[in-house]
């Protein structure tokens, strides 16, 4: 079966969801959470993608993002491939951390349908068995079937108040702001937090519509009609003018990355790949990892015939290491930068 196309649309609107391979868990504990969020923020300022909305669940994370650059595909690859390179190396395993590609549904921005989108994100910890909120019972409070007791009500609430790996605190005042974070648009459309508040509130004490929030399961974009309709030509377009998809990857050859990190280190490839404790080698094999769209195995024949484990280490080790080193990561964001350059 054929992947669906990504279609990157200047100032477009995505909900954009990804799970863990065969539902496995992503996030084990609180330092998987946050490191997924300072991805994010990393994300956001590298690419320019606005951040409105994100909840973490453990096996699978939603977004709602907006693309100034119509750049959302190569933004959320840099996302998931930065993160499975830093969890086999946490976790000290190989391959594949994300279930396939991730899913990007485009929202029309008019209408209420952001907010609707919003609500399904936040949801998300409470839409479960265990809060009585699964698709059955949901559809069921959500006509009148059946009440949900006081006991219900006030689990779900204090659940989704002290959930911390979600925007709802943001957007409701429990919990302060990300800088990246973009909260203005959606509070917009119901008149503030208190408003928000009380919006979510409600379908946690009456149900909401699950059928609503099927509408962003394999779906190309959510909308009206026309919304929906343009979408549909926007892909049959993108499709009829770039119909090799690696055209649209915005990738670099390896030797490329060799080259600028060559020239910030003002030295050639041999004369720095093997010297004891410098940073040049795993530098390389880091950049190669995020821009070459090589596998490990192919990252380490390409770098002279490295083992994938000695690879995946080093990716590992230099993306722990330049969280404290400023200098070293100013130095890989040169490098990133030249690359974006040379990827356009």
């Amino acid at each position: 079966m054929s992947r669906p196309l990504r279609v990157d649309v200047e100032g477009g609107w995505y909900h954009v969801s990804a799970r863990g391979i065969e539902r496995r868990r992503i996030f084990h504990e609180q330092k998987y959470y946050a490191h997924f969020l300072e991805l994010m923020g990393l994300m956001s300022e590298r690419y320019g993608v606005e951040v409105h909305a994100y909840c973490l669940m453990s096996n699978h994370y939603h977004l709602i993002i907006r693309t100034p650059h119509a750049n959302a595909s190569r933004s959320i690859q840099w996302l998931n491939v930065s993160y499975s390179a830093w969890y086999n190396a946490k976790r000290q395993r190989v391959g594949h951390v994300f279930q396939g590609r991730f899913n990007s549904v485009l929202i029309d921005c008019e209408g209420a349908w952001l907010l609707t989108a919003s609500e399904y994100l936040h949801l998300n910890p409470v839409r479960t068995a265990g809060m009585g909120l699964v698709k059955k019972e949901t559809l069921a409070e959500s006509r009148g079937f059946r009440e949900p007791t006081d006991e219900e009500v006030r689990k779900r609430l204090e659940k989704l108040r002290q959930y911390r790996w979600s925007s709802y605190g943001a957007y409701t005042g429990y919990t302060s702001k990300p800088g990246w974070l973009h909260t203005e648009v959606i509070l917009g459309r119901c008149g503030g937090k208190n408003r928000y508040r009380k919006y979510v509130q409600e379908h946690i004490t009456r149900g909401a519509d699950p059928e609503v929030f099927e509408c962003l399961k394999g779906r190309l974009a959510i909308g009206s009609r026309g919304f929906v309709e343009g979408a549909k030509k926007l892909v049959k377009k993108v499709t009829k003018e770039q119909p090799d998809r690696k055209a649209m990857r915005d990738l670099v050859e390896f030797g490329m990355i060799m080259e600028i990190v060559e020239k910030e280190k003002n030295e050639k490839w041999e004369e720095f790949r093997d010297r004891h404790a410098d940073c040049g080698r795993d530098l390389v094999l880091y950049l190669a990892r995020q821009r070459s769209g090589l596998t490990m195995p192919e990252i380490g024949e390409k770098a002279g015939g490295l083992h994938y484990k000695v690879v995946e280490k080093a990716v590992g080790r230099f993306a722990e290491k330049i969280k404290g080193d400023r200098r070293l990561r100013l130095l890989a964001q040169r490098c990133l930068d030249h690359l974006s350059y040379v990827g356009t």
